[in-house]
């Protein structure tokens, strides 16, 4: 029997095993030292940068906000072509998402399509580092420079990409992580937020944890937010392996790329590291490839199919041709670390077909 080639592996071995076993017997679970050197070491991906560990992506991403005091009356600018976790943490905070276009080829927020949506009213900017690739964070900062505005990298799918040197999540006044099971590292759950700031650094830690500098002294309205050791603990173990798992999937990738024919190919824009969270393809005939993939037991996604102005949560009317026609093309293939060069082949010969 053929065996099914899925979208996503994650990886969990021993050393993790054994890391969540040491972290039980320890009995200190919860944002102890584990995830203080978390925090250390994931510091080196971020141009040494503070990092606060925190128990999501999406909280990552709403705590940030609110450390630079975005809330009710202000709009923050971000993709449609994203997952919902970007415009649901604006949202809790009171702000308004307003959605931009995205460029054609990396689908990441398009300056001249954020300048064009900027008013009075705006406060920050989301780029959004989608599928592995990162923004055009040269424009956008400049752009947020010129008008006083935050940028809050959404760099979920980022970790290990880099722009010119620079790394994702190190470009803005703050980004979000994600260690969700399927990104390129996991912590079985849990986000990570990273910023230069010293002083947002500290009302992060203290919005993660009740608002309290210390038990049941409340300075701020906080929140639980909290990370466990023992996500930390696994973590820690894949963040040693995730420089190789990031090789291993770009060479999937550079294979996937020079071998498929008839479909649009994942470009990679010059100075720019390309992660691959996800190898995204682009075809008219999307439904009928998937379709023959699937028949071939190869698994495959489409992120994301309704773009996000267009649902029922937000409803908005906006103008976003090259968002709509992404969401109606494309298609993610297998590009993680566990692939074989037989699984590639696989993959390369059903689309070919």
């Amino acid at each position: 029997m053929t065996r099914p080639i899925t979208l996503a592996h994650p990886h969990v071995g021993d050393a993790e095993i054994d890391a969540v076993v040491r972290v039980l017997r320890s009995r200190q679970l919860v944002q102890g030292s584990e995830v203080a050197a978390f925090e250390a070491e994931f510091a080196d991906l971020v141009a040494g940068r503070h990092c606060v560990a925190v128990s999501s992506g999406t909280i990552a991403l709403h705590l940030a906000l609110r450390a630079y005091g975005i809330g009710p009356g202000d709009q923050v600018i971000l993709p449609s072509f994203t997952f919902g976790a970007t415009a649901h943490a604006v949202a809790h905070t009171g702000a308004t998402p307003i959605f931009a276009d995205i460029d054609p080829e990396t689908f990441t927020l398009d300056p001249d399509a954020t300048a064009a949506a900027i008013t009075s009213s705006t406060a920050a900017i989301i780029p959004v580092h989608l599928f592995g690739h990162p923004a055009a964070m040269d424009r956008l900062t400049a752009l947020a420079a010129q008008h006083g505005l935050a940028v809050i990298e959404d760099a979920a799918q980022a970790v290990g990409a880099a722009l010119g040197g620079t790394s994702a999540g190190a470009f803005g006044h703050a980004a979000a992580f994600s260690f969700y099971p399927t990104k390129n590292m996991h912590a079985i759950e849990g986000g990570m937020v990273v910023t230069a700031d010293d002083q947002v650094a500290r009302r992060l830690r203290l919005l993660r944890n009740q608002g309290m500098p210390s038990r049941y002294e409340y300075e701020l309205i906080g929140f639980n937010g909290r990370m466990t050791d023992v996500c930390a603990a696994v973590g820690r173990v894949q963040l040693r392996s995730l420089p190789s798992w990031t090789v291993r999937r770009q060479a999937h990738a550079a294979i996937l790329t020079e071998q498929l024919h008839g479909v649009v190919t994942p470009p990679v824009l010059p100075d720019a590291v390309h992660a691959y969270h996800q190898y995204v393809i682009r075809s008219h005939n999307r439904n009928a490839l998937r379709q023959q993939l699937a028949e071939s037991q190869i698994e495959t996604g489409i992120h994301y199919p309704t773009p996000l102005h267009r649902s029922p949560a937000y409803g908005q009317p906006a103008d976003l041709q090259h968002t709509e026609q992404a969401a109606a093309e494309v298609l993610s293939l297998p590009v993680h670390p566990q692939l074989t060069q037989s699984d590639l082949a696989r993959i390369v010969t059903a689309v070919r077909r």
